[in-house]
């Protein structure tokens, strides 16, 4: 009720939901509950965009691929961090200001129009062809 009581056509409120790569394709690593987890979000995402979209609040999920996070530290200190970039096309890990910019394009004007989607913050994990050898 709140989100909807500031939102409106021309601005409408916003929901972004965090998910993972991990949701969006089959990994590597057989993470078979957080894998389905993560799907799970991005289906309930979409369920909920179609749901709010009526009532001007929309519903995101940003997918993030590799990162140096509290959760990723054990598997990059195992695969080596430069092993973990070669994955990606852009040959980097991912920097909290790359998600933090993806949260304000959603956030600001610009993504007020995007309903149901999801934005992969990967830096080409999913499309690389070096992501199968790791």
């Amino acid at each position: 009720p709140m989100l909807e009581a500031c939102s409106s056509k021309a601005d409408p409120g916003r929901v972004i939901n965090i998910a993972s790569i991990n949701g969006l394709h089959v990994p590597v690593v057989d993470t078979f509950a957080y894998s389905a987890s993560k799907a799970a979000v991005v289906m309930l995402s979409k369920h909920l965009a179609s749901a709010l979209g009526p009532r001007h609040v929309t519903v995101n999920t940003i997918c993030p691929g590799p990162f140096m996070s509290r959760m990723m530290r054990g598997t990059i200190a195992m695969v080596g961090e430069e092993n973990m970039a070669s994955g990606t096309s852009l040959k980097r890990l991912g920097a909290p200001e790359d998600v933090a910019g993806a949260c304000i394009f959603l956030s600001s004007k610009a993504g007020s129009y995007l309903t149901g989607t999801e934005i992969t913050v990967d830096g080409g994990s999913l499309v690389s062809r070096e992501m199968s050898k790791l």
